[in-house]
């Protein structure tokens, strides 16, 4: 079992940047697929980004491919989510979730969430 906190949100303006951190508890991090989700009010939980088990593999929603950038070191059990030229429909709660048995680009292939964070970008 794997438990995920993540930090890191805030209010920036368009243009901005953020840095997401998802920690995790456990000694085998390592066997865990990483993936960040987003929810914004009134709308459905929806896929942002994903990393497998060794980071050889990633994988971005289209709406933020080229601005965000998902990493992790498996040595600091910590994903990161790098939001660059963010926008304001970038504003929502993201999570962090994880998998061991399949890479999380959906919610159903979820089986750990962390709390969220806040990310809030003005115009």
């Amino acid at each position: 079992q794997v438990q995920l906190v993540e930090s890191g949100g805030g209010l920036v303006q368009a243009g901005g940047s953020l840095r997401l951190s998802c920690a995790a508890s456990g000694r085998t991090f390592s066997s865990y697929a990483v993936g960040w989700f987003r929810q914004a009010p009134g709308k459905e939980r929806e896929f942002v980004a994903a990393i497998s088990w060794g980071a050889g593999s990633t994988y971005y929603a289209d709406p933020v491919k080229g601005r965000f950038t998902i990493s992790r070191d498996n040595a600091k059990n910590t994903v990161w989510l790098q939001m660059n030229s963010l926008k304001p429909e970038d504003t929502a709660v993201y999570y962090c979730a994880a998998s061991s048995s399949d890479v999380p680009t959906r919610v159903r292939l979820s089986n750990y969430w962390g709390q969220g964070t806040q990310v809030t970008v003005s115009s």
